[in-house]
Formats: structure tokens, sequence, C-alpha cells
């Protein structure tokens, strides 16, 4: 007998723990990046999934390096224009043009719009965080960054950006098709955490010895 998962599907809301209002394509955006993400096209996730393992087996396991990887395309690119276009006249073909997407202006502006902007909004919650405002989200942050250094300190930089690649690429698909089991899963995660977090608060946090409180003359 497969197990009950509890839900919170009948009160309108996507999600149980995580309180969600909106489906996984929603918060993904919803438009063709979304669509790679959770593999509604298969052909071209997989091309992608494809593309980004051989571009991490040249610079992590053949050692390629960068600046000839780049000179070498863009001959080989040169090449293919050069014949592509001495051809065509011959061959009653067009000539070869290059997209409006990869010059695109716009596309350019709202990239460094959204860098921006997640940039700015991280470093203002790290601030706020820092500030001490919510110890619990202040020990979570300085124990995952310790976690994170240890992993970086094992991994290169390269093989770091394929594994948050594969993660980004793959487990929104997997939450979407595992949703209920997983939400479950969580749920009682988060409880088990609020539970440590507060016998932390009660046998060790709270004995902080805490200088006396000025009060002001009136």
């Amino acid at each position: 007998m497969d197990p009950h998962f509890p839900n919170d599907h009948g009160n309108g809301r996507m999600g149980g723990p995580f309180h969600r209002h909106k489906s996984i394509h929603k918060l993904l955006g919803g438009g063709k990046v979304a669509d790679i993400l959770l593999w509604k096209d298969r052909n071209l996730s997989a091309g992608v999934l494809i593309g980004a393992t051989l571009i991490w087996y040249l610079f992590e396991v053949v050692e390629y390096n960068i600046i000839p990887l780049l000179c070498q395309i863009a001959i080989l690119a040169m090449l293919v224009i050069f014949i592509w276009s001495n051809a065509a006249p011959l061959l009653d073909i067009p000539p070869p043009r290059i997209p409006e997407v990869i010059i695109s202006e716009h596309a350019f502006r709202q990239i460094a719009q959204t860098i921006h902007y997640k940039l700015a909004y991280t470093v203002d919650a790290l601030y706020d965080i820092a500030c001490g405002k919510d110890l619990k989200k202040f020990l979570l942050v300085i124990v995952s960054l310790l976690i994170l250094s240890e992993v970086g300190s094992s991994y290169s930089f390269t093989s770091l950006l394929y594994l948050g690649f594969l993660c980004a690429h793959t487990l929104p698909a997997l939450y979407e098709r595992y949703e209920t089991e997983v939400d479950h899963l969580a749920a009682r995660g988060s409880e088990d955490i609020k539970r440590f977090y507060k016998r932390l608060d009660s046998n060790l946090l709270n004995k902080i010895p805490r200088g006396p409180v000025k009060t002001k003359l009136t």
C-alpha cells in the first residue's frame, strides 16, 4: 500500500510547507527557461545538458584554457562564414546573417538589470541577517557558508558551477514529479529543525551572559 502524504491542495494552496500560490512553472518565469528546466521539451533540455557537460569536460578534464578555446571557436566561425558567403551566389542561397538576439541591446540591458537586482537583494538580505535581527537565520547562514567553504575547498570553481547547473537543471523537474512526497518530508524536516533550535535556545543561547540593561533617568 502506498503511503499517504498530507497536502494542502484542498485549501487552494500549491504545495504544503512552502506556501506556494503558483505552480513551479510560473515560479521559474513561465517562459522558455522554465520549459527547459522542467524538461517540457526533452530534446532541448537534453541538448542543454549535453552542451554544459561538454564545456565542463573541456575545462575540467581536458584542462582546456579559455582563451585558446575562444580563439579557435572564432576561427571556425569565421571560416564557416567565409565559405558560406563566397558559396552563396554560386548555390543561390542567402548569405549568413547574425541573429538579432545575439546582439540585442534590450537583452543585454535586461540581463544587467536582473543581475543588479539579484545582487542588491542578496546584499540587503545578508546585511539584515548580519545585524542579528533573526538569530535563527544568522546561525543558519553561518553554517551554510561554512559548508560552502568546505565544499569549495574540495572542488574547483568549474566543477561547482557545473554542479549548480545540474541541480538547477534536474531538481525542479524532480520536485514537480514528486511534489507531494517532497513537501511531506520538508514539513517533517522543518519541524525537526524547529525543535532542535528550541532546545539549543533554551539550553545554550539563553545562558549567554548579557550586560545589564541601562534605564534612562527622567
